[in-house]
Formats: C-alpha cells, sequence, structure tokens
C-alpha cells in the first residue's frame, strides 16, 4: 500500500487577511508552498518487497495509521516562512493476486481519511489552519512479467525465487474531499497516472528492490478562485534491501530520490522543481498465520523544495 496521502489548509488561512492584502503579499506562493506538500508526500513513498512474486488467489486487507510531523520548504520568494504540519491519516486497502498471462499479478487499491493542523509566518504574522477529509482513492495493477510464474499457495511453497521484474499502473480519481475555496484540500481534483517498473532478487535471506515510478498530472481547471493549475511529471527512485528472518517476518532498509513537478498557476509559474529524498525503516512481524503487523519510519534526508518530515506508520494485514 501506498505511503498516506494529502492534507488540506482551513478556511482561516482565506478569511483571516483581506483580498487586496493576498494580492499584495502574493496569495499565489503562500498556496503553492501548501501544494508542494501534497505531491511532495505522493512521491516519497517508500514501498520494500514490491514486485515479489506472491501466490494467486490470495486476498489482502489492511488498516493502518500513520502520524506526520515536519518542515514545508517553500519555493524561492514565497512570502512565508516557518511551515510547520501535524499530520494524522486512518487507511484503508485491499489486495488481490491473481494469473494474467501465466505470471503473477496483482491488483490494489486504498484511500485514507486524515486530519492535519499547522502554522505559517506571513507578513510577521502567525496563520494557523486545522482540517480532515478524505484523499483521492487510489487503484494499481501490477503484472510481473519476468521470473515470476502464477503459482498456486502449494506450488509456491517450494517455489525458489531468483530475479523477477515487472510493471505497474497506479491511477488516482478525483474523488476526495475538495473545495474551490480552499488553498488547500484532501483531494486534488484531478486525474494522476503513475507506471512504474521494478525488479526484485532473493539472495539467500537477503532480498532487493530497485522501482522506477513517474507521477503524471492531469490539469486542474477549478484550482482556487477560478485559477487553473498545471504541474509537470515527477519521478520518483527507490531502493529496498530486506532481511528476511523467517516467512513473513522481515525487516527493510529503505531510500528514494524524487525530482521534478514544476507547477503553474493560471500563467503564473512557480519555480517550485523538488529534489528531495528520504530514508527509512520497515518492521514486519507475523502474528498467526492470517494476520500481520507492519511498522514503518521515515526521514527527509535532503529537502530543496516541499517537505521536511518524520513519518510513522503502523498497519495491520489479513490474508485469507
Amino acid at each position: 500500500m501506498s505511503s498516506i496521502a494529502p492534507v488540506h489548509a482551513s478556511s482561516n488561512l482565506v478569511h483571516n487577511l483581506s483580498c487586496s492584502f493576498w494580492e499584495a503579499r502574493g496569495v499565489l506562493l503562500l498556496s503553492l508552498c501548501l501544494l508542494q506538500f501534497c505531491s511532495g508526500v505522493q512521491a516519497q513513498d517508500l514501498e520494500p518487497r514490491s514486485y515479489t512474486n506472491i501466490p494467486t488467489g490470495m486476498n489482502f486487507m489492511v488498516l493502518g495509521y500513520a502520524h506526520s510531523q515536519g518542515e514545508v520548504s517553500p519555493s524561492p520568494g514565497a512570502p512565508v516562512e516557518d511551515v510547520q504540519l501535524n499530520i494524522d491519516a486512518a487507511a484503508i486497502g485491499y489486495a488481490h493476486s491473481f494469473s494474467l498471462g501465466g505470471r503473477s499479478s496483482k491488483i490494489d487499491m486504498g484511500v485514507s481519511r486524515v486530519c492535519f493542523d499547522g502554522s505559517a509566518m506571513l507578513a510577521g504574522e502567525t496563520i494557523f489552519a486545522d482540517r480532515c477529509g478524505y484523499t483521492d482513492p487510489s487503484i494499481r495493477l501490477t503484472w510481473n512479467f519476468f521470473g515470476a510464474p502464477a503459482l498456486s499457495p502449494k506450488e509456491f511453497a517450494t517455489w525458489k525465487q531468483g530475479v523477477v521484474i515487472g510493471t505497474s499502473l497506479q491511477v488516482t480519481a478525483p474523488l476526495g474531499s475538495y473545495e474551490e475555496t480552499r488553498l488547500l484540500n484532501a483531494g486534488t481534483n484531478r486525474w494522476v497516472f503513475r507506471p512504474g517498473i521494478g525488479m526484485s532478487q532473493k539472495l539467500g535471506r537477503w532480498y532487493y528492490n530497485l522501482i522506477a515510478s513517474a507521477r503524471i498530472y492531469a490539469d486542474n481547471d477549478e484550482y482556487y478562485n477560478d485559477l487553473g493549475l498545471t504541474q509537470e511529471p515527477q519521478y520518483t527512485f527507490q531502493g529496498h534491501l530486506i532481511y528476511s528472518i523467517s516467512p513473513g517476518h522481515w525487516i527493510s532498509f529503505n531510500s528514494n530520490y524524487f525530482f521534478g513537478g514544476e507547477t503553474t498557476k493560471g500563467e503564473i509559474e512557480s519555480n517550485d522543481y523538488q529534489e528531495n529524498s528520504r530514508f527509512g525503516l520497515t518492521y514486519s512481524i507475523p502474528l498467526s498465520r492470517h494476520h500481520s503487523i507492519k511498522l514503518n519510519y521515515s526521514k527527509g534526508v535532503l529537502t530543496r523544495v516541499g517537505n521536511d518530515f518524520d513519518s510513522f506508520g503502523a498497519f495491520w494485514l489479513y490474508n485469507f
């Protein structure tokens, strides 16, 4: 499942200041700073054990909680500083494995309910925001086309993994909470397409994953007060080193690097090219044959523009 998605600002950000003041200070740059948080959180996915083979006919339910807190680094020239955010999110997801062309495949989907509170300094004054909403739901198809035959659970028990290569396509639909009068929303009011390719290999008790993906953003014609928003693609590379302790019991060392995603609002180019990276840990603990707990932690290590967050998540997985 992917990491927890965007959050949004309250109407206090708009109503506390007059329209003329916002125009004089550059409201578009302020909202840009908060938008960078949205796109950045999506890009910081750390997904160990993607593109590995699993038995066909399996179903997975996931319930989880995630907390993030930290700073948002505004783009050069933005009139805000000291932007701080705290985010709490509850996530639910489902996945199903099946055969596609005789190869291991999986479809998964998920959505989150997020609440956040934050503050920023603008023209010497502190402004605050707090709000809750639903993120845009996502659905993803993964197809391991090399090195991952479709196997029943009985056949999978004696199968030995070598190199597995796969591809995926994730689609995010604009169905989340969204109001044009808000500077920031849980939903994004635009379609997002995320093609990806990855590989994994098992070497004794060790696995490694290498993943590359791109987020391609449709336009948002109702971004804020009749302004349109366009965004360039954002590219992400991930690497994971995983140690298998016992079946279902493993630990992963994770890292990523993402860049791009420049935005334009109306006719204004935002100068917000992102170039960020994160490190993290994931720990999976089996509770029984059908139940397990997964814990993860990640931290920003390079932030040019966007978010610099510490994030923690705890997830319950049930397979049947």
